[in-house]
């Protein structure tokens, strides 16, 4: 008698999808590496996504702090209540919003 045996992975991964290229200034860092991304699931048949099954909310999310940004997204006003509180550099005397730990001019850290 012949005996078969099936060996079957699967599951649910995520994908990262880039929606806009354009980077964004991340008001943690303040540097321009934030991008607009979304997370969708797909099920997955031996590592390759065969069928969406949710997708995600757009995020701002920084490349260099890893972090997503709060109130941001699309027609969200979070860069506008950012640009509103700022500070000075006590190195270079540029102003720049009150968030950030890091000059986005001369870059040292505050």
């Amino acid at each position: 008698m012949l005996e078969t045996f099936f060996f079957f992975i699967g599951g649910v991964q995520p994908k990262v999808k880039i929606l806009d290229e354009k980077p964004r200034r991340c008001p943690h860092c303040g540097l321009h590496q934030a991008y607009l991304k979304r997370v969708d699931h797909y099920i997955s048949l031996f590592f390759i996504p065969v069928l969406k099954v949710k997708t995600g909310e757009p995020v701002l999310i920084c490349d260099r702090c890893d972090r997503p940004v709060a109130g941001a997204g699309p027609g969200a006003s979070g860069e506008r209540q950012a640009q509103e509180q700022t500070k000075t550099c006590r190195f270079c005397s540029k102003s720049f919003p009150a968030e950030y730990s890091f000059c986005p001019v001369c870059g040292r850290r505050l």
